[in-house]
């Protein structure tokens, strides 16, 4: 019978800790770079560019402007703070703009609009314009990118515990309050994320 409860309890530890380790958020490898602790605080890049100049960096936001090069594509994006997956944050006031430089050609209707994180070397500053006001642009190598889908998702109300299940079997309760009466869950929350 012991024999029979550790299994069980091993078992059951098992199945928690998966739970548990698929719950954590984890940089996607595109944007993982090199560096431990790639930069993220445009401010500070932009006081002293040229200290920063060759460092790992790793900004996110929305592309606001697609300027196919030659030999290479062109991403004016509006920063916004990362999370800790590396995923801009949703309706954040814009942080600065960049320029991220990637290898290759990127099809602008794919990119313009749509959020990204970049990874790479810093390269400098360039100067341009946002309308006709000029502007100073950090400038990168983008080593890699990730573009991100923003979805939205019904989050239902709490369900109340009923710890003596009065309500009947589980198709019956669903819909019952601890005391066996009707329980309305209210009206269901949708929320927007972004996701891979």
């Amino acid at each position: 019978m012991a024999v029979c409860n550790v299994k069980k309890c091993s078992w059951l530890l098992a199945a928690a800790a998966a739970l548990v380790l698929s719950g954590c958020v984890s940089v996607p490898d595109a944007i993982k770079g090199t560096s431990a602790t790639p930069q993220q605080d445009l401010t500070a890049v932009m006081s002293a560019p040229q200290l920063y100049v060759g460092q790992e960096a790793r900004f996110g936001g929305r592309v606001v402007n697609v300027d196919n090069l030659k030999g290479k594509t062109r991403l004016e994006i509006a920063t916004v703070s990362l999370d800790e997956g590396a995923r801009p944050a949703l309706n954040e006031p814009s942080q600065g703009r960049i320029y991220a430089d990637v290898n290759g050609f990127l099809d602008p209707v794919d990119f313009r609009n749509q959020l990204v994180t970049v990874v790479g070397p810093i390269s400098g500053t360039a100067e341009g314009k946002i309308g006709q006001t000029p502007y100073k642009f950090m400038t990168m190598q983008a080593t890699g990118y990730k573009r991100w889908n923003v979805v939205q998702q019904v989050v239902m109300p709490p369900q109340p515990i009923d710890p003596w299940f009065w309500g009947g079997p589980y198709p019956y309760r669903h819909h019952y309050d601890m005391w066996g009466g009707w329980y309305n869950p209210g009206p269901a929350q949708v929320q927007t994320v972004v996701t891979e």
